[in-house]
């Protein structure tokens, strides 16, 4: 069996940064980056234009800006494994990581496998259709990008992740409609009330998507009144999801505590959760701001409180 002092799980901005420091301290840190579990390098893979990370003016794709952190993690020494974690044991120390193929005795353990945004199965916005061709899970990530400016927007939502996106949207669209399969909004009051006296916001009651369809991006979107059944089309240039996300947490077997939601819990000002010497960053953990930049912040930290904790325990690092 494999002994670690760190072992990193994940493969996003959280868990390369966390490697970085980790390596660059000596720690020889273990990541298992996944292989089936979903894109190697996380939601970031999904992307296209990042403009909002510091240090590129240009903007760089997800898919570079992932690779280059990898082989920056790679640089300084970290061992990875593109392997999915399936289970781990932390009811007893050493704490045990699983995949398929290794079993490994960590010391400690980063979680930092992020949050995957939902998405309805709707023809015309599936992966090789119109998905991060105008259609996206992520206004803030996403809303500036040319394609939408001075356009038609559809936000799909009825809480107050929904509205927040409609409102930062309206910074860079002519309009934005908020679809909606209810009659009543089940974001908080305050959150309804702006949406409701915004200028360029336009609510779209009892309907629900129907299909998205265009020519190399978004051209349309049809709806469907979910009480009288009837269908109509309507001029679109992009389609936001803003029903949620789930924490990729289902490894862990409930043994991290966790919100309601399933967002790994932290001490306040630290990536600790609750079972010693285990840590948690990125969008596992944030369901506030979840973007790269605040991702990999959350990873230097993890690093940096794993090697505290090894510090304070007497470990040798």
């Amino acid at each position: 069996m494999i002994e670690r002092k760190i072992v990193i799980i994940g493969s996003g901005p959280a868990a390369f940064t966390a490697a970085i420091y980790a390596s660059r301290a000596h720690l020889s840190p273990l990541l298992f980056e996944g292989f089936l579990s979903g894109p190697v390098g996380g939601q970031l893979m999904t992307t296209t234009d990042v403009e909002n990370f510091p240090g590129f003016p240009d903007g760089i794709t997800g898919p570079a800006l992932m690779e280059a952190c990898r082989k920056q993690a790679l640089r300084f020494g970290t061992k990875i494994l593109t392997e999915d974690v399936k289970a781990c044991d932390l009811s007893s120390y050493p704490l045990i990581v699983r995949s398929g193929r290794t079993q490994v005795k960590a010391q400690t353990l980063i979680i930092a496998t992020g949050a995957s945004a939902k998405r309805l199965d709707v023809p015309g916005t599936r992966d090789g259709e119109f998905w991060q061709k105008g259609v996206t899970a992520c206004a803030v990530c996403d809303g500036a990008m040319p394609i939408f400016r001075d356009k038609e927007l559809y936000v799909v939502g009825g809480g107050d992740t929904a509205v927040e996106e409609a409102i930062f949207l309206t910074k860079y669209a002519s309009k934005v409609y908020i679809v909606h399969r209810r009659d009543k909004l089940r974001a908080s009051k305050i959150m309804v009330h702006h949406a409701m006296k915004h200028p360029k916001i336009e609510i779209i009651w009892d309907h629900v998507i129907k299909k998205v369809e265009g020519e190399e991006v978004v051209g349309s979107v049809t709806l469907e009144n979910v009480k009288t059944k009837k269908e109509s089309t309507r001029r679109a240039s992009g389609l936001f999801f803003a029903i949620g996300h789930q924490p990729n947490t289902h490894f862990l077997n409930e043994q991290v505590e966790t919100d309601p939601s399933g967002y790994i819990l932290v001490k306040p000002g630290t990536t600790r959760t609750n079972i010693a010497g285990v840590f948690a960053a990125g969008d596992v953990q944030d369901k506030v701001y979840r973007q790269a930049v605040s991702a990999a912040g959350s990873g230097c930290m993890a690093a940096l409180d794993a090697e505290r904790w090894l510090t304070e325990k007497g470990f040798d690092a």
